[in-house]
């Protein structure tokens, strides 16, 4: 079985937000990790999904093998670099801040009993404008036309709560 290995160094979150992240993805085919991964909330998904989708690329280009049969073997999230700094407090005293990093290890192994996928995940691509085509050959900016947008509200009449609590006097 081929392994396929992707790093991911001094990533700017504590370690242990990413474990949290992480930690999930093990033993997952790659649809269900990245399915996983683009519908967390959390800071470290998106970082997490780019080094997914760098280690299948790499496997499929530079190893031949086919994405659907891969499957997270092993994803290590370990201490990078501290940032030490102050925030001055009162009385002349300062308090340290850590601002930490981790680097992130991630394996992907190919299985040939994988499962067909459940997801189907579609990347949404980047489409050129024809404004920025027209810009690149003539060599001048276009300029965009207005819009006719309603920019006019309803008009409704403030209730006696709504006058008298609003921000700014009249």
């Amino acid at each position: 079985m081929v392994q396929v290995t992707a790093k991911l160094n001094y990533l700017r979150i504590a370690p242990r937000k990413v474990r949290l992240v992480s930690d999930a993805l093990k033993g997952l085919s790659i649809n269900e990790a990245e399915a996983q991964l683009l519908f967390r909330p959390r800071r470290p998904s998106e970082p997490l999904l780019k080094l997914l989708r760098s280690a299948v690329a790499n496997a499929k280009n530079n190893h031949k093998l086919k994405p659907e049969n891969l499957v997270v073997r092993n994803i290590r999230v370990d201490q990078g670099p501290m940032l030490k700094r102050f925030l001055p407090r009162a009385m002349g005293r300062a308090t340290p801040i850590q601002k930490k990093s981790s680097h992130v290890f991630l394996v992907l192994e190919e299985k040939s009993n994988a499962r067909p996928p459940r997801f189907n995940i579609a990347v949404a691509k980047k489409i050129k404008s024809k404004k920025s085509e027209i810009e690149k050959k003539s060599g001048k900016a276009v300029k965009p036309k207005e819009n006719n947008r309603q920019l006019a509200k309803p008009t409704e009449k403030a209730g006696f709560f709504k006058r008298f609590f609003r921000r700014k006097s009249v």
